[in-house]
């Protein structure tokens, strides 16, 4: 799998945008190994699976505003092209659409992550809910090691954790 699609490489990418957690077009090429022409040009080119909320184009206020508060968009700068953000569900659909070896493994590892997290959730819900202190203990073990495989797959628990 490629370094990027770790979890802790991916979340330095993740920006909020119109109240959601979005991914920028040339970050997803990045990710899949493709072009952001590649990107753009899989949504032009499939509207019915891109409906309303599967991507976002960001105004000419928000590209600037990233331009001036992150240094690694800078090459936005002089673009003429504002740039998409894709939620997760937008990168699903772009997955059904790239083919690459590198696109199928960034998806695996995404649809990963948002499936720990959301156990981690549930974990963590549930916990507050149980007055068994073995059943406390086993479900904090459990969460730990959700948290251990979100942010690193080589980190060990212990009993204790």
């Amino acid at each position: 799998m490629s370094a990027i699609a770790k979890f802790e490489n991916l979340k330095d990418l993740i920006i909020e945008l119109r109240g959601q957690s979005v991914l920028l077009d040339s970050d997803v090429a990045q990710i899949y190994g493709v072009s952001t022409r590649d990107i753009n040009k899989a949504v032009t080119n499939n509207p019915d699976k891109f409906p309303a909320g599967y991507f976002v184009e960001l105004s000419k206020p928000e590209k600037s505003e990233l331009v001036e508060n992150f240094h690694r968009f800078n090459k936005l700068k002089h673009s003429t092209v504002n740039p998409k953000a894709f939620p997760e569900k937008g990168l699903y659909m772009l997955a059904t659409i790239l083919k690459s070896s590198q696109a199928v493994q960034a998806t695996l590892a995404i649809i990963e992550t948002y499936a720990k997290i959301r156990q981690l959730s549930r974990s963590i819900q549930e916990l507050s809910l149980v007055q068994d202190k073995a059943d406390q203990k086993a479900l904090m073990q459990r969460s730990g090691e959700l948290i251990a495989g979100i942010f690193d797959d080589d980190l060990q628990t212990s009993d204790t954790e």
